[in-house]
């Protein structure tokens, strides 16, 4: 799989933003500064910082932290370097999530507002937006892990009301966490949207859902039955008949053990919190 998460390196050619009529809006506000309060970077400054945050992409630690500080130097609203700060100098969850939400206001003013207006639905074609979306991303997942459920989720839907085909993937988490938090009518309509989806990982958290909510119906157990078929080695590990390695593994290949193992990590937790959920999955 191709990995979207990261930036290209930026060129001198301007990218022609591909934008779609829109009927619906972010219910997040951007915070979008007006005026010349805030100084404005050449065009020069800002691709030569994001050639700094494509270095620190690859590198790490100090490395990572200085390079990030370097582009925010030349370009203020650079929401990758953020990113990048908050993981390479955030000692906890509240500096990494006061970094991001700066990140985030920064790609907000780097976009402006007619992006905003004009992008929603296509927002992941215009290249620009990305930065801005990595930035909303990691801020919805440290939310999560502050126990800011309710935020988490809220940003996710707006980045997927804002980018529905989900280049990001986002909609692996956020059924995980509506699921948690006993959201089933609005599990079932992101089910719905994404009902052409076949990863594995997916189809079973379809299942455990269903399971959820309705119990063992004969819609459920074709769901089961549909997941066994696309990994049959994902209940071995949530059960516990397998044991999973010391680590997760580096990379995931869908329908193999990989995906056994970092789906069960993942949401192994969840399936053991739905009463008779894995002594169903066995049946």
């Amino acid at each position: 799989m191709t990995n979207s998460s990261r930036p290209r390196r930026a060129s001198a050619k301007q990218t022609r933003p591909v934008l779609a009529p829109a009927d619906t809006v972010s219910t997040h506000r951007p915070q979008l500064a007006t005026g010349g309060a805030r100084r404005r970077a050449s065009t020069q400054q800002r691709q030569q910082a994001e050639d700094l945050v494509c270095d620190a992409w690859e590198a790490s630690g100090e490395r990572r932290a200085v390079l990030a500080r370097e582009a925010l130097a030349l370009w203020p609203d650079c929401a990758d370097a953020y990113v990048l700060r908050a993981q390479a100098t955030a000692s906890n969850l509240e500096q990494a999530r006061d970094l991001l939400q700066q990140g985030v206001a920064a790609g907000e003013r780097a976009l402006g507002p007619d992006t905003f207006a004009d992008g929603v639905g296509d927002f992941w074609m215009i290249f620009e937006t990305r930065p801005y979306m990595r930035a909303r991303a990691a801020l919805a997942a440290t939310l999560w892990r502050l126990g800011r459920r309710e935020e988490a989720i809220d940003h996710q839907r707006d980045l997927l009301a804002l980018n529905p085909r989900d280049n990001q993937g986002l909609r692996f988490r956020q059924t995980h966490w509506l699921l948690e938090l006993g959201e089933h009518d609005e599990l079932d309509a992101l089910f719905a949207a994404h009902a052409d989806e076949s990863a594995p990982g997916f189809i079973y958290t379809k299942a455990l859902a269903a399971f959820a909510r309705r119990g063992d119906t004969p819609a459920a157990r074709a769901v089961r039955q549909q997941a066994r078929e696309l990994n049959p080695h994902i209940p071995d590990y949530l059960t516990g008949h397998k044991a999973p390695p010391e680590q997760r593994p580096a990379y995931v290949v869908f329908g193999e053990e990989t995906e056994a193992i970092d789906y069960a990590a993942g949401t192994g937790g969840l399936w053991a919190s739905v009463p008779g959920a894995l002594g169903w999955l066995e049946s």
